[in-house]
């Protein structure tokens, strides 16, 4: 019940922002409506994709992310006007993404690995670091078409199942199986160089 009554309030929000009323205080009781639903999405984004930088030495906190992330977002909605919830959502996403995607290339561009209040990072190398390939992997999700990049960031990124997606979406299970594998599909063929050896997953 919670989950629809935030959609429905989402919803009036960007429809107000679509009217003639000024913007910025609507645009600023829209995030304060969604921000439980944003702090969801980056603490999933942030414990299961971008484990290293909760570490030393960012210590990076989802709260942390949620502010800067709504930052972006007070910026972006000055002239994006998402239409639906399922845009706003997708918009907020692809600012979370580039918001962590920064802070790992700025950690990655750091000098050698230095002690902060007598804690040590993982030295570069290690398993916690976000590879070249990594960052390149996730820039390229950012160029599926939409439906296709929409249900591999509610699966695979927010950690939906296809039936959860399903009812988000408004679509049928096996649509959304549909997207999901031809957004893997392309996502194999432009990054084919990584694993050459990779066959191309299957579609039923």
């Amino acid at each position: 019940m919670v989950e629809a009554n935030t959609t429905a309030a989402v919803q009036c929000y960007l429809d107000e922002l679509a009217s003639d009323a000024p913007a910025e205080p609507v645009v600023r009781a829209l995030l304060g409506r969604a921000v439980r639903r944003l702090n969801q999405l980056c603490a999933t984004l942030l414990y299961r994709n971008y484990p290293r930088l909760t570490r030393p030495p960012l210590n990076l906190q989802s709260n942390e992310l949620l502010g800067a992330v709504v930052e972006r977002l007070l910026k972006a909605l000055r002239e994006a006007r998402p239409a639906t919830v399922r845009d706003f959502f997708a918009l907020a996403a692809q600012h979370m993404r580039w918001e962590l995607n920064d802070l790992a290339r700025c950690l990655d561009e750091q000098p050698d690995t230095v002690a902060i209040d007598g804690r040590v990072p993982a030295p570069p190398g290690s398993d916690s670091g976000l590879s070249s390939e990594c960052r390149r992997i996730i820039a390229v999700i950012d160029t599926l078409p939409p439906e296709e990049r929409e249900v591999f960031d509610l699966v695979r990124l927010q950690g939906m199942t296809q039936v959860e997606a399903a009812a988000v979406l408004g679509v049928a299970t096996r649509t959304v199986r549909r997207r999901l594998d031809r957004g893997l599909l392309l996502l194999a063929e432009r990054l084919s160089d990584l694993r050459p050896g990779d066959t191309r997953p299957e579609t039923p």
